[in-house]
């Protein structure tokens, strides 16, 4: 933003909006790509894994199991200069939907066997994160579970032979003079002495010069008037972890980035592809010590110096580089400390944290484990400022849930850009949106389908006060087997990755092997 005070109208309308109490979003289908017909089998490299919007909102990227990544254009008529006049106004809703259209696709990783380790490596993307545009190309990084490749997408013109003399349909040897995919001019062309210049389709092989000579000899001219996308790979950040990697998040200073497996996190310089920093290291001298991993790890969106991390113990750290190469101690420590007596043996699965995301201000941090939302201020460790029940009504269940492996899903979370809504997923193709200001009682349901029908939820509970925080608490239907219309629950079609937009009420939404785009 330059000039004209637009971030502090901004901040201040949205300090004012937060004061009063928000109206529940009316959502709306506007899109949907690969939707699967009645009875069509879902093949599995087909199912989407990863899915981020640029920060402009103009492109979208997803990824899938089979190792592709797809990226959609930003298509209706909305001024790409407009960011500014959506900061600096207060109501988020769209007066019409906003259209998107397959851009172009390309094969991102392969699968791989690493035959020290005997172990098969697939090719499924785990994240997508957009990086900084520069002379018109789009540039992106992907990762699978060993090896993170750094995209760059530019459109280049498509370059033809034309005004030659030979006749591409006359062969010499193995093959045709030129190849059929050249423009050839057909005024001028050898011809043989028996065929002579009319003849132009003759098959003879006999190119040499006529009696009467050649009119002219044209030399080949290099032309170019169509374009198209290609993506060509620029770097490979390989060999680095020795387990899966969860998280790659970038920096805000544009030249670095982070990624994550289970005991580490490195630091890698965009430019440099064979060195990485080690930062954090949370591998005791005895693995059988192993208490917690971590399970996911995202920059500040303004402090290039700060990050965060989340454990499986259900913590989340915030760490400062100033202070020391290896940050092995944190700054802060987010948790919530569990009643000793209402432990069970589900208690720690249920509270590892499957991923966290700053919001846009970098003030607060928003975590998803399996049974709630939960949004921290990062000036108050003491504990979340509110929190959203989304599995509760699952509680019940948890027996038939880790016998599935279902209570190990890792749901995706994420904030709108004004900061007063959240969002994740759920079983059944289900989304929940929840206003986080402190007044707002919206908790709203929706099946991620053409036609989106607004589930029935109970009436949530009041905010209630405690230790000067504001808790609020969403009750979710009590039947463990059914949902609040009757229906039961599909733990097969989960929703695990959804991403909002950047400056608008509009929502992606991955649902198996489909993409839904919503707005409100």
């Amino acid at each position: 933003m330059n000039g004209g005070g637009g971030v502090e109208e901004f901040a201040s309308s949205a300090a004012a909006a937060a004061e009063s109490p928000r109206q529940a979003l009316e959502w709306k289908f506007a899109q949907v790509f690969g939707e699967r017909t009645a009875g069509e089998e879902v093949q599995e490299v087909d199912i989407i894994s990863a899915i981020e919007f640029d920060r402009t909102g103009d492109y979208l990227a997803t990824g899938d199991r089979g190792g592709r990544v797809v990226l959609f254009e930003r298509t209706d008529n909305r001024d790409h200069g407009g960011n500014r006049r959506d900061l600096e106004r207060t109501d988020y809703t769209l007066s019409k939907h906003p259209e998107f259209r397959y851009k172009t696709e390309f094969q991102s990783h392969e699968p791989e066997f690493d035959y020290l380790k005997s172990l098969e490596i697939e090719e499924k993307i785990n994240k997508i994160r957009w990086c900084q545009t520069a002379n018109g190309a789009l540039f992106l990084l992907s990762t699978n579970d060993k090896t993170i490749k750094y995209w760059k997408v530019q459109e280049k013109k498509v370059k033809k032979v034309c005004s030659m003399n030979l006749d591409p349909s006359k062969a010499v040897g193995n093959g045709p003079v030129v190849s059929p995919s050249m423009s050839i001019s057909p005024k001028h062309h050898m011809a043989n002495g028996r065929c002579g210049e009319k003849s132009f389709g003759c098959s003879s092989n006999d190119f040499s010069i006529p009696s009467d000579g050649v009119p002219s000899l044209h030399l080949p001219v290099v032309t170019s008037h169509e374009t198209s996308l290609v993506a060509r790979c620029r770097r490979i950040y390989a060999h680095a972890h020795d387990y899966h990697i969860n998280s790659i998040s970038n920096n805000s200073d544009g030249e670095t980035f982070i990624s994550a497996d289970d005991l580490r996190i490195n630091l890698w310089n965009l430019e440099i592809s064979n060195q990485s920093f080690n930062i954090v290291d949370v591998k005791p001298a005895n693995m059988e010590d192993l208490t917690e991993v971590i399970t996911s790890a995202e920059f500040h969106p303004s402090h290039c110096n700060t990050l965060a991390y989340s454990s499986s113990r259900g913590s989340i750290r915030l760490i400062d580089m100033r202070q020391s190469a290896l940050c092995d101690r944190h700054s802060k420590l987010f948790e919530v400390q569990e009643a000793s007596g209402s432990k069970s043996f589900f208690t720690e699965i249920i509270a590892s944290v499957s991923d966290i995301k700053f919001a846009k201000d970098g003030r607060h941090i928003l975590s998803r484990d399996y049974m709630t939302l939960k949004l921290w201020d990062i000036n108050m460790d003491s504990g979340p400022v509110a929190t959203f029940q989304v599995h509760e009504h699952l509680r019940p269940k948890l027996c038939d849930l880790y016998e599935n492996d279902s209570i190990f899903d890792k749901f995706e979370c994420c904030l709108s850009g004004d900061g007063l809504r959240v969002a994740t997923g759920s079983y059944s193709n289900v989304f929940r949106v929840f206003g986080c200001s402190q007044d707002s009682s919206e908790a709203t349901t929706l099946e991620a389908t053409k036609n989106p029908m607004k589930k029935q939820t109970p009436a949530p509970s009041k905010p209630s006060r405690s230790l000067g925080l504001t808790r609020v608490v969403r009750r979710g239907p009590e039947n463990s087997g059914v949902d609040a219309n009757g229906n039961p629950y599909d733990f097969t079609m989960k929703l695990l990755h959804l991403a909002w937009h950047p400056t608008e009420n509009s929502l992606a939404i991955a649902a198996s092997n489909s993409l839904y785009m919503y707005y409100a």
